[in-house]
């Protein structure tokens, strides 16, 4: 009979498949979890009639029997419906890619950084083995995710560094190297009223970043004003009120550095509301190199990290370590390019 778009199709049981070939169900099950005790003909045989009826073995029932989820988790620390961050949205585009080629899924929450809430979700996923590891991404100073795994004993792998005395496999971009080369691309511009707008502090690269930028003032005998370094909160809304802060203080300075694209291009945004133009009036650059900093007017200078690259290392170093694997690299310092372009006078 064919099939109405609006009919049921009865799902295939291992019951139907083990009377449809003559075999128990615990036959037929350790033939398709490809045990050494069932003949080799017996499990092609078994195979085979899975694949022509559509029978599709329960996750759950295939989980159990493992004793593993190949379930990866990943707690997104945002205090707002952040999935229109470019930053999350090539990570994670990074992990779910990674991740399906490994055949894991991806458990995705999002919490207040720091609040109850998260630690009730590690505690969850963790504890109640939702998942077989975790993704900590945005480390902070003194980090209480990274202590609770150690703790623990969970796979994790971490996108950052922190102050924690633990020995933990991550992923990290050299903010200090990053800041140490924009800072120098400024100066070289003739520019020494330099400013920052900072990351919330307690995140780890906000300390990096900071570290970069005052040893290159240091070494031009320079240094930043303290009402020319401003706390954002990462968006272009605290960009956005970072600059007209900067830009009401005095003296006014002549170069902005923001610690990621999104507030770099919320101080553009303010710049131009009072008429001035970047690139010739004040320079302005970010960090990250997120597809809307070469569309943007005028293009951000920024320093470029492979987000997405980033996504699928962490993941692809998570599931070696959730297989007993030894990675071969524990720690993994990536190098920044300082990509120059109309925001800091370029072209």
């Amino acid at each position: 009979a064919s099939l109405g778009g609006s009919q049921q199709v009865a799902s295939v049981t291992l019951k139907d498949l083990a009377e449809e070939l003559g075999l128990s169900i615990t036959t037929g099950s350790r033939a398709l979890g490809g045990y050494s005790d069932v003949a080799e003909s017996t499990r092609l045989r078994v195979t085979r009639a899975a694949e022509e009826m559509g029978y599709v073995p329960s996750a759950t029932a295939r989980r159990l029997q493992k004793g593993r989820t190949d379930t990866i988790g990943f707690v997104i620390p945002t205090r707002g419906p952040r999935f229109s961050d470019p930053f999350f949205s090539e990570l994670l585009a990074g992990i779910g890619n990674a991740a399906a080629r490994h055949n894991f899924d991806l458990l995705v929450s999002t919490q207040p950084p720091d609040s109850a809430e998260e630690q009730a979700a590690y505690r969850r996923m963790a504890q109640g083995r939702l998942v077989d590891g975790l993704l900590v991404v945005r480390t902070r100073v003194e980090d209480w995710r990274i202590d609770y795994l150690s703790r623990i004993g969970l796979p994790f792998v971490a996108f950052g560094r922190s102050d924690l005395d633990v020995d933990f496999p991550y992923v990290d971009e050299d903010g200090v190297r990053g800041l140490e080369l924009v800072t120098q691309h400024l100066v070289e511009r003739g520019h020494q009223r330099l400013a920052f707008i900072s990351a919330p502090e307690g995140l780890m690269f906000c300390e990096l970043r900071w570290a970069g930028l005052e040893a290159a003032l240091e070494r031009h005998g320079l240094s930043l004003r303290p009402e020319h370094r401003i706390v954002g909160d990462l968006t272009q809304r605290g960009g956005f009120s970072a600059m007209n802060q900067l830009l009401d203080a005095s003296p006014t300075p002549t170069a902005v550095i923001a610690c990621n694209d999104l507030m770099a291009l919320g101080a553009i945004s303010a710049a131009q509301r009072r008429g001035l133009v970047v690139g010739r009036d004040v320079a302005i650059t970010g960090f990250d190199d997120i597809p809307l900093a070469e569309h943007s007017h005028p293009s951000l200078t920024t320093l470029r990290q492979p987000i997405y690259d980033i996504g699928t290392q962490i993941c692809d170093m998570l599931v070696c370590l959730m297989q007993g694997e030894v990675l071969g690299e524990r720690h993994v310092l990536l190098q920044p390019e300082l990509v120059v372009r109309e925001s800091s006078g370029a072209g």
